[in-house]
This record gives C-alpha cells, sequence and structure tokens, in this order.
C-alpha cells in the first residue's frame, strides 16, 4: 500500500467513525475496531486492547486519543494529526451548521421559546454540579476553608470580572503552594514533639 494510499485510508476510517460514532467515545469504540483490526489490518484485537485499555487511562475523549493512536501507528505524527482532523471533523461541521440555522431562526417566536426554555435546565445542571463539587470539597478542605474559597472565586469572577481560566490558575498556584506549606508545617510540627 503506498503513501497516499495510507493517508487515504486514515481519512475515511476516522470519517466513518466520527460520522456513525454518535453518542460519544464509548459508542465508537466498536467502529475503531472494526476500521482498525477487520478492515484495515492495522493492529490485531490484542493490540487494540492494550491500545482501548491505555486510551482509557489518558484525561480526555477517548475518540481523539484512540484516533491519534492508530493516525500515528501508520504515519507518524502527520498521520496522527491527520487522523484525529478526520475523527472530528464531522461533529465540528455539524456544530458549525447547527449553530448557523439556529442563528438563522432565532427571531421566531417559538425558536426563542425552545431556546430560553433550555437556560433553566443548564442553570439547575450547573448548581447540581456546583453542588457536587462543594460536597466533595468540603470533605477534604472542610467547610469553613471551602466555603471562603468559593466566596473569593465568586468574588474574583462577578465582583471583579476575572477571566474564569485566570482564577482556575491562581487557586492552582495557591494550592501547590499551600499543601508544601502544609507538608512543611506538619513535618517542623513532628520534628519538634519529637
Amino acid at each position: 500500500m503506498d503513501k497516499s494510499q495510507t493517508y487515504q485510508s486514515i481519512i475515511l476510517a476516522m470519517l466513518r467513525v466520527g460520522i456513525l460514532g454518535y453518542g460519544g467515545g464509548p459508542s465508537s469504540i466498536p467502529l475503531f475496531r472494526y476500521e482498525s483490526v477487520t478492515k484495515y489490518h492495522w493492529v490485531n484485537d490484542e493490540e487494540f486492547s492494550e491500545i482501548l485499555a491505555f486510551a482509557n487511562a489518558l484525561p480526555g475523549p477517548i475518540a481523539t486519543k484512540m484516533a491519534a493512536y492508530l493516525g500515528y501507528r501508520q504515519k507518524g505524527v502527520l498521520g496522527a494529526v491527520v487522523a484525529i482532523v478526520a475523527n472530528i471533523l464531522p461533529s465540528a461541521l455539524s456544530m458549525v451548521l447547527l449553530i448557523a440555522i439556529l442563528s438563522s431562526l432565532q427571531d421566531i417566536r417559538w425558536i426563542k421559546g425552545m431556546i430560553n426554555a433550555v437556560f433553566p435546565v443548564v442553570f439547575v445542571m450547573l448548581g447540581l454540579l456546583a453542588y457536587d463539587f462543594l460536597k466533595k470539597s468540603t470533605s477534604g478542605l472542610g467547610k469553613v476553608q471551602a466555603s471562603v474559597f468559593g466566596l473569593i472565586a465568586f468574588g474574583l469572577l462577578f465582583a471583579l470580572k476575572f477571566n474564569a481560566g485566570l482564577v482556575v490558575i491562581l487557586f492552582l498556584i495557591y494550592g501547590a503552594f499551600h499543601l508544601r506549606f502544609v507538608k512543611w508545617w506538619t513535618k517542623a510540627r513532628g520534628e519538634r514533639g519529637q
């Protein structure tokens, strides 16, 4: 198989997975297996299960990790890039098309009603997510510290209009120094107590 046929097979395989893998990463795993094991024989079943386990262990969407690995396996870095682009292109184009259609129809009364009906649902979902995070953070930090951090974040985001990414970075930096300080403090107290 020559170079162009390999790139063509990567593109076709990843486009098919991107188009037919409706419902997220888990639904696309059988499609990845079919394309890479059955149709193109890029890997065998044992190798595919190892790739799948590795992709599950890493953070992020499984479909892009599988596409990247399979493309890299065939044609190196450029193959990985081609595979990722081919895999996400159908979803990206669908989203652009859907947004364009919604934008052109947003002034229609019943479309406005549909869009406005989504806002409370999103608000409740985000509220439940925040409550879940608060429960988890109070178990790790304690209620007082978690509440103080929550108020600081609220103030930075809404009163001072900080960028959300900047707030996350500030808290990560603080957390890194705080953990080191607590570790040092605990060690120093332990040494004094001996």
